[in-house]
């Protein structure tokens, strides 16, 4: 092989090899494109939302629509308007993304069971071309707070669980106990057609909670709300080995502070997590601060809940493999 020819290919392979990790790290019939790239979409790239559409019916509160930057790329999500103050009665953000951050502290990205999920406030002006008469959600502000989430492809919302599936094919009973693991710990309560998906591609049969609003609590949905226990009796080793690693501290962190904004000029400007501000508060706002996240008595029913399933993991109740 003549030099030039040699050192034309070996630059060839250079360059393939720093696209080959992003190419792979993409590979999924239903999330197209690396998580940390969606989750940074949806929470602070500078984009439009437009061609809002509903769900499931007229007027529906969840929406669908397209995140769109300005050089073109653009995902489709799924919306929800917060009420005024940050929270109502299933309209719950802050409960939406704890469930999202608490999947990452046992879960590999490729195993997630929400999909990628993030706060956003929009200028009060552009969100009403998609709401004429929409207000601002947080007091002294000029914007209008939703909870994004990644549109899923290639998914079905046909009930999600199959008992012969479950005890023939190995792949579909992890990704089945992992959902598990995360309904008993948040402690899902509406098991609504539509808030449990399944992929369509039958090699990767990934499944996912994608409306986690009700949970956390006491309060249950006259559609159902068995994911709230343990539906199988049957668990990866690596997702339970990675819970004995969880301590409250890590909870806390974790979901004590979901998201946090400062106003600025009227916009809320994403933040790192800082100390929280009010424990005992789930939606809390001081001076130009906003936060969302669990209190620390949901916090204590997380940990709880994890204790619990690992005691009957230890005594055998449930078998882990």
């Amino acid at each position: 092989m003549p030099p030039r020819t040699r050192r034309i290919l070996a630059a060839s392979l250079v360059v393939l090899s720093l696209f080959i990790p992003l190419f792979l790290a993409a590979q999924d019939s239903n999330i197209k494109y690396p998580v940390e790239e969606i989750e940074k979409m949806l929470a602070s790239d500078p984009a439009e939302l437009s061609i809002p559409r509903d769900i499931r019916f007229k007027g529906d509160k969840a929406k669908t629509a397209i995140l769109k930057r300005a050089d073109g790329f653009f995902l489709r999500v799924k919306f929800k308007k917060a009420a005024r103050g940050g929270e109502d009665y299933n309209n719950q953000p802050r409960y939406e993304l704890a469930a999202y951050r608490l999947q990452k502290l046992f879960l590999e990205a490729h195993e997630y069971v929400v999909p990628p999920t993030a706060g956003r406030g929009f200028p009060l002006e552009d969100y009403r071309k998609i709401e004429d008469n929409a207000q601002p959600t947080f007091k002294n502000t000029s914007a209008v707070y939703c909870l994004l989430q990644y549109w899923l492809e290639n998914v079905s919302s046909k009930p999600v669980f199959d008992a012969q599936r479950f005890d023939s094919d190995s792949l579909y009973a992890r990704h089945i106990g992992n959902l598990n693991i995360f309904t008993y710990l948040i402690r899902h309560s509406d098991s609504n057609v539509g808030n449990f998906l399944i992929s369509s591609d039958s090699a990767n049969p990934r499944v996912f909670a994608v409306d986690n609003e009700m949970a956390f609590g006491n309060i249950t949905s006259e559609r159902g709300y068995e994911w709230r226990s343990l539906v199988v009796k049957r668990f990866p080793r690596k997702s339970v080995e990675r819970l004995r690693k969880i301590s409250v501290e890590d909870l806390t962190r974790a979901l004590g502070v979901a998201a946090q904004y400062e106003i600025r000029e009227g916009q809320l400007i994403p933040q790192e997590p800082g100390e929280n501000l009010d424990e005992n508060a789930g939606v809390r706002q001081s001076g130009r601060t906003i936060q969302l996240g669990l209190t620390a008595k949901e916090i204590r029913g997380v940990y709880e809940r994890l204790g619990e399933f690992l005691r009957m993991a230890d005594a055998g109740k449930v078998e882990v493999y």
